[in-house]
């Protein structure tokens, strides 16, 4: 399965061409300046405000004030609720406007019939970005949808930029910023991970935390009613701690800007995205979750190709994409040498190789006698004549003893093929009966 996720990841624009590099004009260079103003004050904020704080366990608003005083968050932090004077230890604040310094990012956690008035209250003291967390707009009917276009009315009266409703929440776990009511954050990483579903973020989270896997970013887009894929997917293309992002997605919202940005992303970053959605039922289930009409898949799969976003089919996948592209580097082609003291795995992941556009290293005569010193079973100039390079019965070793004939072999292949990626399959045995 490994091999097979990391040839994916790595012949992407291989399997698919490259997609034609768009060129921006200055007006559209000056737009996306500024829309990178707006979501900085999202991911990078001076100060946060938890508008709905409160001290009642199990609650939201509880949840997500202790984790931003709880975390390595360096920033200010102030809590609003008009009922009370102090919450978890900090001074509660009536309103926004009451707070005397400006306030970047906004947490909002109120009831759905009150956002569009805190949300007016934000825009008219310069918040300059919000998030919305709170539940009942679209994905409950007609009456949340109307909320929801409330809210938009208050936001363009100003230039402040909104990730919601109906989301966990976003984290940056670089400067320790966790604004969501899941618990933990991940270490630091390289990968900004972006989802529909706050359900499916939080076993990745949990998942993250187990496998020692990091994040650049973790991002609840919830309903999408302002800052949407290619808002985000731009943001983290210019992002130096970003080097691939994942993407869980039920609905393309924008499907110009999404397109736009990916096809321009992914010159340089992998884009890889799950879609839900695929059938009818699983269409009307989305749209149950977040309002989201979810669209042709057909179209959509063949956009995908067209603008190089990688798409899976199974959370497992995700999982596996999350960990190699946060652990290894990317690969610089389509090559890949398998090294392995077993033929039955090489012979599988040869397959999973070729069958998703990738191509075995073919070795030289130099290469092939200096393995052959190594006492290396069968190793082969011809690719498609043998699957892998196959170790010998001594490279078996107990378990939690060091071989150091895998290393010398890695090295040899690293040495002469730096282009070339290496697949590492050890076949545990404690006793093997006879050489593999």
């Amino acid at each position: 399965m490994f091999a097979n996720i990391l040839n994916r990841v790595s012949f992407v624009s291989h399997m698919q061409g490259s997609p034609a590099k768009p060129t921006n004009t200055a007006a559209e260079k000056s737009t996306k300046t500024g829309a990178r103003s707006g979501l900085d004050a999202l991911f990078v904020p001076n100060s946060v405000a938890v508008i709905g704080a409160t001290e009642r366990l199990g609650t939201v608003g509880r949840t997500v004030l202790s984790n931003l005083i709880e975390s390595r968050f360096r920033s200010k932090v102030y809590a609003v609720n008009p009922s009370h004077s102090e919450v978890l230890g900090l001074k509660a604040y009536k309103g926004i406007d009451d707070i005397p310094e400006q306030v970047d990012l906004a947490v909002v956690v109120t009831p759905a019939l009150t956002v569009a008035h805190v949300i007016g209250e934000c825009v008219d003291a310069g918040v300059k970005a919000a998030v919305v967390i709170s539940a009942g707009f679209r994905e409950r009917g007609p009456e949340g949808a109307t909320l929801e276009q409330q809210i938009r009315q208050q936001l363009r009266r100003g230039t402040m930029r909104l990730i919601g409703p109906n989301c966990l929440g976003i984290m940056n776990p670089a400067i320790g910023l966790n604004a969501t009511f899941a618990k933990g954050t991940p270490k630091p990483g390289n990968v900004a991970f972006l989802s529909q579903s706050g359900a499916l973020l939080t076993a990745i989270l949990d998942w993250s935390q187990r496998e020692e896997v990091g994040f650049s970013a973790i991002v609840s887009t919830g309903s999408m009613l302002d800052v949407g894929w290619g808002d985000l997917i731009d943001y983290f293309g210019d992002d130096p701690h970003t080097h691939s992002i994942l993407v869980y997605m039920e609905s393309v919202g924008d499907a110009r800007s999404f397109l736009s940005a990916a096809r321009e992303v992914s010159l340089s970053k992998p884009i890889i995205v799950i879609k839900a959605g695929r059938s009818e039922a699983a269409s009307r289930a989305a749209a149950s979750h977040t309002g989201a009409l979810t669209g042709s898949d057909a179209v959509l799969d063949a956009a995908f190709r067209r603008c190089g976003v990688l798409r899976v089919h199974d959370i497992a996948d995700l999982f596996y994409m999350a960990e190699t592209l946060s652990k290894q580097p990317r690969p610089k082609g389509p090559r890949l040498t398998i090294v392995t003291n077993a033929g039955g795995p090489a012979v599988l992941a040869t397959d999973a190789l070729v069958a998703n556009g990738g191509q075995l290293t073919t070795l030289s005569e130099e290469s092939l006698t200096r393995l052959k010193s190594l006492n290396v079973c069968n190793p082969m100039p011809k690719p498609l004549e043998t699957p892998a390079r196959k170790l010998d019965g001594r490279g078996h070793r107990r378990p939690g003893r060091k071989s150091p004939q895998y290393r010398r072999h890695s090295d040899l292949c690293l040495s002469r093929y730096r282009r070339a990626g290496i697949y590492l399959y050890v076949a545990l045995q404690l006793q093997p009966a006879w050489p593999l």
